[in-house]
């Protein structure tokens, strides 16, 4: 097919007034590789580059853009399904997923420290809700038999306040006396990625008096897994 020289002419001119290929071939109706050819010899002023260099990197951010929305909507979509799929949990799957969830974060009894009692750290605060309803729902653990310890960076202090109060909405204790901190001394070079505003440290959650709860735990441990295995 003979293609008429005045598309060739249209097509430079757009070429030189700094448009990219994309916005010339929604005009121009020939081949990609035509253009190329049509090309080869045209030369660009220096703005005319930049344009078309921006028009690149617009191209790029918009779809960069658009793979991120439709990622979130994604993961979006998939979280929600899954959510519906739990329904209501009832008390003893509650019972089952506190001795679970104590299984995996939890301290145990040591041979050569008998009589310790529970102690739950974690600083992911979901976590220690469950946690916390677990106790005083399924272990009946009072409020007032429960001590909170925040173990925080040092190059944090002067978000003491700040992390206390996080703390305090998380576990809904807001009795001063309930409360020990703790400092960790940073290291000078460290590739630790928990920093900045959303860091609030760790939280262990202990129970007074509790060698006898934590006894009754590692049965409940040992009795899950030979139930499975």
């Amino acid at each position: 097919m003979t293609l008429k020289p005045s598309l060739k002419l249209e097509a430079i001119k757009l070429r030189k007034s700094g448009q990219t290929y994309s916005e010339i071939l929604s005009k121009v109706p020939v081949a990609k590789s035509t253009l190329a050819e049509w090309f080869k010899e045209v030369s660009l002023s220096v703005p005319q580059k930049q344009r078309i260099t921006q028009k690149r990197l617009d191209a790029a951010l918009r779809g960069a853009l658009s793979k991120k929305n439709n990622r979130i909507f994604l993961t979006k979509t998939i979280i929600d399904a899954a959510k519906k799929e739990i329904g209501k949990v009832s008390n003893r799957e509650l019972w089952l997923i506190g001795i679970v969830l104590y299984w995996a974060e939890g301290s145990k009894e040591k041979e050569y420290h008998p009589g310790s009692g529970v102690k739950f750290m974690n600083s992911d605060p979901l976590m220690i809700k469950l946690f916390l309803k677990w106790l005083k729902e399924i272990c009946h653990v009072d409020s007032q038999e429960i001590t909170l310890e925040i173990y925080l960076h040092d190059n944090n202090k002067h978000r003491i306040p700040e992390v206390k109060r996080f703390w305090e909405d998380v576990t809904e204790i807001r009795d001063s006396h309930a409360y020990k901190l703790y400092f960790k001394t940073d290291k000078i070079k460290t590739k630790r990625k928990n920093v900045g505003e959303s860091y609030y440290g760790i939280l262990c959650v202990r129970v007074k008096r509790s060698s006898t709860l934590l006894r009754k735990i590692t049965g409940w441990t040992s009795g899950i897994y030979c139930g499975i295995v």
